[in-house]
């Protein structure tokens, strides 16, 4: 794609990046056959190409944010199955988070949608908040219906109805320390584990699958003091400030125990997360206190799958066979790509393992999207769900906390993490629903 930047616009190391970007796109289209908001709704602003259309014009004129290019850019999941798909190496996943930076700078969002952005960013990357939001949405869910019928409040009725009806006690887990292999296994490595923000709250089992499965195999665990939120949530806000600290604090956190007594891995179970730690490096490349830091964290990252995979794993306890549906989250396949291990170690622990069709498309989970954009995100939903099912499967398997939450809504199959069921097909506890 031809571009025409000035010089002074291209001393902008930000600007500069996403010129670079915009040069390798050729227009070609083959993002529009798997862009999951262009495959609904049909309109080519609504597809990659669309979007760097607009994201061009916007950055090259040096303009504020328009209606227009926000109502696209706010539609787009940040799936990155355009990445996956694109001949060209076009890097959207840095242009669109930088249009959001832009978007959030230059752009004055209605009230609603401006209060409603700040508690989701006030809210969700705080464990103890998110607790008590979601205790005060049980009593205003039968105001659901009502809200989303209310122009500006959908997303509002979109947050009471996917509050739980409960919320799983705290894991002691959870709470900074060590986690030692039994007395009786030798230590193999030493990883730290990302407790996070809303999964610790949603799902604290799957945490303490992965801690259990680890120390069992010989790995010391530790949650690092003072580590948190990843910073995601604020990020595909175009929050970029907040992004930032909360990456920073992370960094400060984990380089205390690469610096004390080593890390192989910092192992993630919420692939979002962890495709934004990888991109750690990118987003501080600028802060000279940080950069090298930064880089080094996001060098150590790993999945859990992924770390899991380079192992020498046991023969399993006890062979489930359990006919399981794989749901490989769009931050896992087009993020992190990472393909091939999750469905290899369950197949190796005795599981029967399918994949659904239109295994690419989103399934409208998305971070914050199901709340902004409800109508998409159920629609994607639905269409996801029907392709689980459709496999005969008895239980569905993924890697993100989001993905688990979104298909549980609709699905009549349960939905567990991965690493649930490795734990339990070497010796832990049988999943919770199945």
């Amino acid at each position: 794609m031809q571009t025409s930047f000035t010089a002074a616009q291209l001393a902008d190391p930000q600007v500069e990046e996403s010129e670079k970007i915009l040069r390798k796109c050729v227009h070609c289209g083959f993002c529009t056959a798997t862009c999951p908001t262009y495959v609904t709704l049909g309109n080519e602003l609504d597809s990659p190409r669309g979007r760097i259309y607009l994201i061009k014009d916007m950055l090259e004129n040096g303009r504020p944010a328009d209606r227009e290019t926000v109502t696209h850019i706010d539609r787009c999941l940040s799936c990155l199955s355009c990445m996956t798909t694109c001949p060209s190496g076009v890097h959207y996943m840095h242009l669109v988070d930088h249009a959001r930076s832009h978007i959030e700078k230059t752009y004055r969002r209605a009230l609603p949608d401006r209060l409603i952005r700040a508690l989701l960013a006030y809210v969700l990357p705080h464990p103890g908040r998110f607790r008590a939001a979601l205790a005060l949405a049980r009593l205003a869910r039968p105001f659901a219906g009502l809200l989303s019928a209310v122009p500006g409040l959908q997303p509002v009725g979109a947050m009471l109805k996917l509050a739980p009806a409960s919320v799983p006690q705290a894991s002691v887990l959870a709470r900074p320390g060590r986690h030692r292999p039994p007395p009786d296994t030798a230590t193999r490595g030493r990883v730290a584990i990302l407790t996070g923000c809303a999964q610790p709250v949603l799902k604290p089992g799957i945490n303490d699958a992965a801690i259990a499965l680890m120390t069992r195999l010989g790995i010391e665990v530790v949650a690092a003091e003072g580590e948190g939120c990843c910073g995601a949530l604020v990020h595909h806000m175009g929050r970029e400030e907040e992004a930032l600290a909360q990456a920073r604090r992370n960094i400060d956190a984990w380089m205390r125990e690469i610096d004390g007594d080593g890390l192989d891995a910092i192992v993630i179970t919420a692939s979002g997360c962890g495709t934004t730690i990888k991109d750690y490096g990118f987003m501080l490349r600028l802060d000279p206190a940080y950069a090298a830091k930064a880089a080094r964290v996001s060098g150590l990252a790993r999945d859990i799958s992924e770390y899991l995979s380079t192992l020498d794993l046991p023969e399993p306890s006890e062979r489930p066979g359990l006919a399981v549906a794989y749901h490989s989250a769009c931050s896992m396949q087009h993020g992190q790509k990472i393909t091939r291990q999750p469905r290899q170690l369950l197949e190796r622990a005795g599981f029967s393992v399918s994949e659904p069709r239109e295994g690419h498309i989103c399934c409208g989970s998305a971070g914050t999207y199901n709340l902004l954009q409800p109508a998409i995100s159920e629609t994607l939903r639905d269409r996801k769900v029907r392709n689980l099912e459709a496999t005969g499967a008895k239980v569905v398997a993924t890697g993100n906390i989001g993905c688990i939450e979104q298909i549980a809504s609709a699905a009549k199959l349960p939905v567990v993490h991965t690493v649930e069921l490795l734990d339990w097909a070497y010796g832990g506890r049988r999943p919770e629903g199945l």
